[in-house]
């Protein structure tokens, strides 16, 4: 072997030792030996089982170092894609059908036909009439009339005013009337007084259908009894007032 090569061969060497005193820190317990141009760090002959050392097969091995610390949580990522619709679920049961009822709000709805002066001297007939436009089948008619009432008679007698829809008295539930009686006057009283009182007739009519009502008030006899001489709106206002209510 040539000057060269040996020099060559040192100088390999030493930089063995370097790289074995590098990686363990006591190069000094080590011996190095370059086998085939390779490095190899050998476990040093004072290594006993009284001295033990950690050691990976080849080099020793350091204390393990200090934990380090939490990093930054990372930003949030991108969304992900949408997934795939899931099964169709089992058929449920037949329900029961609950009919629901809805309030619809209440617009009001009446009407008033007025008279200055009737003056109205018929003992049976019609009297006066309103004509009212009825929003809902299932709602019900207030009426009233309000004016002066008169009868007059010498012997027993009594009549009758009473209201009727479309020519027909009211049937839900029952008549809407008023009534005026006067009895056989005595000698000594003047059974022929003439007094005028006003008066109203006033009810509630069920069971009349949407639309156009004629409402009408009428004059007639008492059953059982003779009619007297009557009269209806004398001197002052008469008026019929209808009214749409909610059952």
């Amino acid at each position: 072997m040539s000057q060269n090569q040996l020099d060559a061969t040192k100088h390999q060497r030493g930089l063995a030792a370097k790289r074995c005193q590098l990686g363990h820190g006591f190069a000094s317990h080590w011996e190095h030996l370059a086998v085939g141009g390779g490095d190899n760090c050998l476990e040093p002959s004072w290594v006993s089982k009284e001295h033990p050392v950690e050691y990976n097969g080849m080099c020793l091995q350091g204390p393990a170092g200090v934990p380090g610390r939490d990093g930054n949580p990372g930003a949030n990522g991108i969304p992900g894609t949408p997934g795939i619709p899931g099964r169709d679920g089992f058929k449920g049961e037949k329900g029961e059908c609950l009919r629901e009822t809805f309030e619809e709000s209440w617009t009001p709805n009446y009407k008033q036909c007025s008279w200055s002066s009737l003056n109205y001297g018929i003992d049976l007939g019609k009297i006066a009439e309103c004509t009212f436009t009825k929003m809902r089948s299932n709602s019900a008619l207030r009426v009233l009339f309000s004016g002066s009432l008169r009868l007059k008679c010498r012997n027993a007698c009594c009549q009758r005013w009473y209201f009727t829809f479309n020519g027909a008295e009211c049937s839900g539930p029952l008549p809407i009337e008023a009534i005026i009686y006067l009895d056989q006057g005595s000698p000594e009283l003047n059974s022929t007084i003439n007094i005028h009182r006003t008066s109203s007739v006033e009810g509630l009519c069920e069971g009349i259908g949407a639309g156009l009502v004629d409402v009408a008030i009428w004059v007639g006899t008492c059953s059982d009894y003779p009619k007297g001489d009557a009269s209806t709106g004398w001197n002052s206002v008469s008026r019929i007032i209808i009214e749409e209510l909610p059952k």
